[in-house]
């Protein structure tokens, strides 16, 4: 009768000063090899693990995915997902997921300066700066990897056996074992789940994140199950009359969207205006704080798009460079050069709404135009221009 493999694996150390530095080889899409000095490194790129540079750090355990997702999205980190069968000593992940976080040479170098102390910063430049010359040309990664492929595994089957070499440098230390389901595995072996035969509190961890994210999530299951069972007990107790309904399934209904994982903005907008036409009736326009966020919120917005808003406006002044006192109508050049939401709000603001006599929209929509140039910092007519030369000299 066949046993089903687990593949037990230590990672080659680099050490740094105090610390060592867990690392394996990226040998492409899908493949990792574990050794401590290869011939062919050119060809793979060698990365470390993310738990060992955040040891004896300010930075709490379980705000580790938070930075590692930072450093990840500047192409320093990634993410390797191992297939099923693959454990790191060392290393507890919860059950769910089989994966670590780990730094390109670049990422190493950026955690020390940004984490370490200066001692600690020196020795990761002494122990890293040849390998750091040498990967200078390194692409930068991909926010995760799913690896299949261990290539080249070795599989001492003696547990006794001693690995040495005379041509190992002197900061790298490596060794790399597999055992089948049954196999006796010694005591400073840990998995992330139990293997057959095998007492849990027989594994130890120097890095464990099984306890805090199963704890983190279930906290969290816990605080929505009861928000929801309270919000279910009082609708009970409610008649129709008494709750808005449609407002009330509006919400729900995104709720539901948004906990699946899916965003979609047509659906929060309907959201938002079911609110805001439910609960703003008797709002002060003075004295709103619903009004006064929602301008700020705008505000904060379209003053973030003022740099499209000058590329769009410079290159119109290019293609028009010969016929620029000779421009397209007020409305027809705003809808060309700026946002339909910064339009809408100056529209409906000025009671310029599709409703409105056309000869309302065509005497007062030069006004939109000129407001528009003003607050987005780029005059096109002349009127702007003149104007704002009069303003400023005052």
């Amino acid at each position: 009768m066949s046993t089903e493999s687990i593949s037990v694996i230590s990672l080659p150390s680099w050490e740094s000063g105090k610390r060592r530095i867990r690392f394996l080889y990226l040998a492409g899409k899908n493949s990792f090899k574990v050794t401590s000095q290869s011939t062919d490194e050119g060809q793979m790129i060698p990365l470390f693990l993310g738990a060992d540079l955040f040891t004896d750090t300010d930075v709490r355990t379980e705000n580790h995915p938070r930075y590692h997702a930072k450093f990840a999205k500047r192409g320093l980190a990634t993410k390797l997902i191992f297939s099923s069968d693959i454990r790191l000593q060392g290393i507890r992940v919860p059950c769910s997921r089989n994966s670590l976080w780990f730094y390109c040479i670049h990422g190493v170098f950026r955690v020390a300066f940004e984490l370490y102390s200066k001692q600690d910063q020196l020795s990761v430049l002494e122990s890293f700066q040849d390998l750091w010359k040498s990967r200078i040309n390194d692409d930068l990664l991909d926010m995760a990897y799913n690896l299949d492929i261990q290539l080249d595994l070795q599989l001492p089957r003696d547990l006794n056996h001693a690995i040495t070499s005379s041509n190992i440098p002197n900061n790298i230390s490596a060794c790399s074992h597999a055992y089948s389901k049954g196999q006796e595995i010694p005591e400073d072996y840990v998995t992330s789940q139990p293997l057959h035969g095998l007492p849990n509190d027989s594994l130890s961890a120097d890095h464990d994140y099984c306890s805090i994210s199963e704890q983190g999530e279930s906290q969290q299951s816990n605080v929505l199950t009861e928000r929801l069972s309270r919000i279910a007990d009082k609708v009970k107790f409610m008649t129709a009359m008494e709750v808005n309904q449609r407002t009330f399934l509006k919400l729900l209904d995104y709720a539901e969207y948004w906990i699946g994982g899916q965003l979609d903005e047509e659906r929060l907008t309907e959201t938002v205006m079911t609110l805001l036409q439910t609960h703003s009736q008797g709002f002060s326009v003075y004295s709103s704080p619903l009004l006064q966020a929602l301008g700020g919120w705008l505000g904060q917005q379209f003053h973030a798009a003022n740099s499209s808003v000058s590329h769009q406006v410079e290159g119109f002044k290019m293609r028009h460079i010969e016929h620029i006192k000779d421009l397209p109508p007020a409305e027809e050049l705003a809808t060309e050069l700026f946002p339909e939401a910064m339009r809408n709000l100056l529209m409906h603001w000025m009671g310029l709404s599709e409703e409105a006599a056309t000869w309302k929209r065509l005497s007062e929509y030069p006004i939109v135009l000129l407001v528009l140039e003003f607050v987005n910092h780029n005059l096109i007519t002349g009127v702007a221009h003149v104007l704002y030369s009069s303003l400023i000299c005052r």
